[in-house]
């Protein structure tokens, strides 16, 4: 029987395109999928697209739409941007708006009710609509949101709240006992220190006057449930619960639950969702690992105003999947931020995959047909060192290992010169030209969760001793 094993990428808010963020925390969760399939594990990948609060309602009535008209629409964005990433096939997509995600919610929500965790009162506080969260006088600058350059709203009503600030010591020691880790280990350190600091109970509810799209709180019609608390329960819902209790046992009590995020999504998955599951008397999420941002040339933050905007997308038209994939595996920095300019892309597409992966296949292919009489026979490689850094999630450290065996090779053909050899000493030229091969198969092998296809077609050229039928990694320039 095969070991099970969950992986989720956080859910995209709709009020906006695609863009290189998620697609760098789509391809990574797959790559990660990808592997512990080639592990022999089941997995259940999740992934899908977060479509209520009041952030969406006013992007929608601004593009003079009803709002799920609007959702639907942006959710098929979504939906079709996974195929194009070369997405796994049998990825589980949810949907917030989904009416098993929507009775799931609350009866999440009336288990925690019952655990005695939620509580009605009334407040004032400032609020980002760009966040869909509460911030304090420390979090704002000049009043703005830094992250959305916002004014925070006031915000005055009686809603519901949940007993965050109950939930301190528990979460410590869930961090302290190793039932739930961050990767890397300084995002733990942080969300260590924000727990030090103490935790404030927070709003849960909203006035169904004032944001009518959203997910009713259980037996209260003047409410609908806050964006983030409805959200982050697809991670279970999307597995049957409450009712699919084997589904749910099976890959969440002992799959690893395991979750990719961005660093400015850290507080919410592991501190807020842990306390909330707790709250619900369910298991932790075991795993979450944090990226960093995608950011235009010095740093900048990405914008349309600032025309630094790079999609996914148009590099995908233009370049292909595996191209994408690739400099996300391997240009990008596994867990800090990085910048993407089409620059950088192409610099690293001609250098790398034009001239380094794609003329190495050539060279070796044509020397093998033509001095080979027959396929060589091929061994599944040893997997040390690249499981261990998987395992860690380091995704960049494990293309560098592939990149050392094809520079490896490339100095290989140049200091033995074997094309040159066979005219002198073919038996030497033939070993030569076979561990070449071999390396070659070895690539292809470790590539298959980074780029699946380009794998696909390597691992064929060498089982049939074949020249490709044209140059891997065309220039479209």
């Amino acid at each position: 029987m095969k070991k099970p094993f969950y992986i989720t990428t956080t859910l995209p808010y709709v009020n906006a395109n695609p863009h290189m963020g998620h697609a760098l925390e789509f391809i990574r969760a797959d790559i990660i999928a990808r592997w512990k399939k080639s592990q022999g594990y089941e997995v259940f990948f999740n992934t899908g697209t977060d479509e209520h609060g009041q952030k969406l309602f006013e992007t929608a009535t601004k593009a003079g739409k009803e709002v799920k008209t609007y959702v639907d629409e942006s959710a098929e964005n979504f939906k079709k941007l996974l195929p194009l990433l070369g997405m796994t096939e049998d990825i589980h997509f949810i949907r917030t708006t989904d009416p098993h995600h929507e009775k799931a919610a609350q009866e999440f929500w009336k288990r925690v009710d019952e655990n005695g965790y939620i509580y009605k009162k009334n407040y004032k506080a400032k609020y980002c609509v760009g966040c869909e969260e509460v911030k304090t006088e420390s979090e704002l600058v000049g009043g703005k949101c830094p992250i959305h350059n916002i004014v925070a709203q006031i915000v005055e009503e009686e809603n519901y709240f949940f007993k965050f600030s109950a939930f301190g010591e528990k979460l410590l020691k869930l961090y302290d006992t190793h039932s739930h880790n961050i990767v890397p280990d300084f995002r733990m350190n942080e969300v260590r220190e924000f727990i030090k600091r103490g935790l404030e109970d927070f709003s849960i509810s909203r006035l169904r006057t004032k944001m009518a799209w959203g997910i009713g709180v259980p037996n209260d019609p003047d409410h609908v449930m806050y964006v983030w608390f409805d959200a982050l329960i697809n991670y279970i819902s999307t597995l049957g619960w409450p009712e699919d209790t084997a589904t749910f046992e099976k890959f969440w009590k002992n799959g690893t639950p395991t979750q990719y995020c961005g660093k400015d999504n850290t507080r919410f998955q592991s501190v807020m969702w842990q306390a909330m599951l707790l709250a619900a008397d369910l298991p932790p999420t075991h795993t979450v690992v944090v990226n960093g941002f995608v950011t235009g040339e010095g740093g900048i933050k990405m914008s349309k105003s600032l025309g630094n905007v790079v999609s996914p997308v148009d590099i995908i038209n233009e370049y292909g999947t595996d191209a994408l994939r690739y400099f996300v595996s391997r240009e990008l920095a596994t867990f800090e931020d990085s910048s993407f300019t089409m620059e950088r892309f192409k610099q690293a597409y001609n250098t790398n995959l034009a001239n380094g992966l794609g003329n190495l296949v050539s060279r070796v292919m044509k020397m093998a047909t033509t001095n080979l009489t027959e396929p060589i026979e091929i061994e599944k490689p040893p997997n040390e060192p690249f499981d261990s850094l998987l395992q860690k999630f380091d995704i960049k450290s494990a293309m560098e290992l592939i990149w050392g065996i094809i520079t490896f090779s490339d100095h290989t053909i140049q200091d033995k010169q074997p094309f040159k050899l066979i005219k002198t000493n073919k038996i030497e030229a033939e070993k030569i030209i076979t561990l070449l091969v071999k390396d070659l198969y070895r690539i292809a092998y470790f590539l298959q969760p980074f780029m699946p296809e380009t794998s696909k077609i390597i691992q064929n050229l060498v089982r049939e001793n074949k020249m490709p039928d044209m140059p891997l990694f065309l220039r479209k320039e």
